[in-house]
């Protein structure tokens, strides 16, 4: 029986245990930190062996092979000496690849990855298909084929997943963009980083589908590095290229060599260039798997976004309040102020991946009116727009940014929540961060209505 050991015990960590135990491996679960209450009470319920706190070499060091959680980074000691040992590590998204025979869309980018892999999903999911979600949003792809028989699953991928996987194949691949992100996770060099992201082609064939972006440029500029087997479907708004999706007139016309759909921007509920992108690949995605193009534009008419994402939390005297928690890095802070237009009073700040905050300066000139840094260091948001921003406050908790926020903002505006960083020096994780957001806002109309 071979030893199968789990880095981690998150739900990527519990979901690759329950399938090692289904399948016939000897598995042990290990956590450096300690393992919340709600996935202990499901690793006992499925007799998983585990340990937390702390991780105990003789236990791991044995294994045949390693699943490590994405969250783990490559530096961390225990990975080091399992590398040192020639003992496989892989991702969740490989073992799981192993034991399905389901087709996958697999999505990634820097930005709009959550939002495209939702409405992907929605859209097989309204033609009738029996489809899974899984990945970064939904449950662990890992668990989702330990426990279910699904035909179809669409997943998201961050980079940290797609450097484990080694055989595993995407029937379709998206890739959205690629712009700075997780730099500290790449040595700060960015070819690194997109090396990485490019991994979601590898192993595909002329039957397969790739989706990309051809506006992007780091796409644009890579990709002749790389030897594409599968069917190119590009999208853009700026040219026309068949098959592939464009921008005609104010409609996402797409055509994957089978259908022809035409959609109105103007009849979608999310709107900015982004969300256009978005429609694109996800309509694109859609196609490729077989939903009727009739579908296709009702589900992408009636979608409504993603939580976290440009999401509506309430108004306070006279100002909007908008939840853009999930926007962690610069490119996806540039579509959210893109999109703005009312004065903005904007929150951003958090642990800092290696930013260049450059790209935002101009919009940040014409549409900002004040910057409430949150963070335990600002220094280097401070430094950045001091001179471009009317005014740049900076705090130290969720609180004070709020209070400041809500003194800065006058009827009109509105206080935008898109950090350009991540949230682990305060919070638990962006959903952590933008609940709390939501929270307060709640807080403050009660106050208000008092």
């Amino acid at each position: 029986m071979k030893r199968l050991v789990i880095l981690g015990g998150g739900e990527s960590g519990f979901g690759s245990a329950v399938l090692g135990m289904k399948t016939g491996y000897d598995v042990f679960l290990s956590d450096k930190g300690p393992i919340a209450d709600k996935y202990k009470r499901r690793l006992a319920e499925w007799n998983v062996p585990y340990e937390e706190n702390g991780h105990t070499e003789e236990l791991i060091l044995n294994a045949d092979e390693v699943v490590k959680s994405p969250g783990i980074p490559d530096k961390a000691p225990i990975v080091r000496a399992l590398r040192e040992r020639g003992i496989p590590v892989i991702s969740e998204i490989e073992l799981a690849g192993r034991f399905t025979r389901a087709r996958t869309i697999c999505i990634t980018g820097s930005n709009g990855k959550t939002t495209t892999t939702t409405l992907t999903y929605k859209m097989l999911k309204e033609a009738g298909f029996n489809v899974g979600l899984a990945g970064n949003i939904g449950e662990s792809f890992a668990y989702a084929v330990a426990t279910k028989d699904y035909d179809w699953y669409v997943i998201e991928l961050s980079s940290f997943q797609l450097d484990g996987m080694y055989r595993f194949r995407a029937d379709i691949a998206v890739l959205m963009n690629i712009t700075p992100d997780h730099l500290d996770r790449y040595d700060y060099k960015m070819q690194n980083y997109v090396d990485s992201k490019f991994r979601i082609l590898q192993n595909q064939t002329p039957a397969d589908r790739f989706i990309y972006c051809a506006d992007d440029p780091v796409t644009a500029e890579n990709l002749p590095r790389h030897a594409v087997e599968a069917v190119r479907l590009p999208f853009s708004v700026r040219s026309a290229e068949a098959p592939g999706a464009c921008l005609e007139g104010g409609r996402i016309v797409a055509s994957d060599g089978h259908q022809r759909l035409a959609i109105d921007t103007s009849r979608l509920r999310v709107k900015g260039i982004h969300n256009t992108y978005n429609v694109m690949a996800a309509s694109l995605a859609a196609m490729a798997a077989g939903v009727d193009v009739r579908g296709i534009t009702a589900s992408a008419e009636s979608f409504t976004g993603v939580e976290h994402r440009l999401e509506p939390a309430g108004t306070v005297g006279g100002a909007a309040y908008i939840n853009d928690s999930k926007a962690t890095n610069v490119d996806s802070v540039w579509y959210a102020l893109e999109s703005m237009t009312r004065p903005v009073v904007w929150i951003a700040g958090g642990t800092d991946k290696g930013n260049d905050y450059a790209p935002l300066i101009d919009f940040a000139r014409r549409k900002v009116k004040a910057l409430v840094c949150m963070g335990l260091d600002n220094s280097k948001l401070v430094e950045a727009f001091t001179g471009v921003v009317p005014a740049v406050y900076s705090t130290a908790s969720l609180d004070e940014a709020m209070a400041r926020a809500a003194s800065a903002a006058a009827p009109g505006d509105v206080v935008l929540l898109s950090p350009a960083c991540a949230s682990f020096d305060l919070f638990k994780n962006y959903e952590d961060r933008g609940e709390q957001f939501k929270a307060k806002v709640k807080e403050m109309q009660r106050e208000a209505g008092a």
